[in-house]
């Protein structure tokens, strides 16, 4: 019977499509959602950043608390491991199509495991830099637009779009 699963099972697993390590290790801010090993749930964030082809460094920010681990990524396998109240912790995550990450984690001596969810966030405003717009297909004018000035000046005539902007000078006081 376990022969005849397995046969069952090899095709279907597959056709499902395999995460690169660069994928289950996506750069990022992440919302956080778990159970501790007592029962009670928790948020936070969690930023990873990357340290190679299939690693990477993570730190969890829970309430008041920070947690700093790293990580190492296989298909859709994410493991990691870190340090929590002075002991060795681990968790073990399976990557999801949507980017998100959803797992087991303990740390050495428990005698329970907690669960966590890691949501990658869009493009947080203020986290990360808004993408460079593309330079404009036309060039720009060679002298700048005429501003209005502070103080009282003498207008300088209006140089030709070809010419270099013509010095100003300030009015006499």
């Amino acid at each position: 019977m376990t022969f005849r699963r397995l046969a069952f099972a090899l095709p279907l697993l597959a056709a499902l499509p395999l995460a690169s390590p660069a994928q289950a290790q996506r750069a990022g801010l992440y919302d956080v959602t778990g159970t501790n090993l007592d029962g009670t749930t928790y948020t936070g964030l969690a930023q990873i950043q990357t340290a190679g082809l299939a690693s990477f460094a993570i730190r969890w920010r829970i309430g008041n608390q920070t947690v700093e681990g790293v990580g190492f990524a296989s298909g859709r396998t994410v493991t990691v491991a870190y340090g929590l109240q002075q002991r060795p912790g681990l968790g073990i995550y399976t990557l999801n199509a949507d980017g998100s990450l959803e797992g087991e984690w303990t740390i050495v001596g428990a005698n329970a495991n907690g669960t966590e969810r890691l949501v990658p966030r869009d493009a947080a405003p203020t986290a990360t830099p808004a993408p460079t717009t593309p330079a404009p297909t036309t060039p720009a004018p060679a002298t700048p637009a005429p501003t209005t000035p502070a103080t009282p000046a003498v207008p300088a005539p209006a140089a030709p779009a070809e010419a270099a902007p013509a010095p100003t000078t300030p009015a006499p006081q």
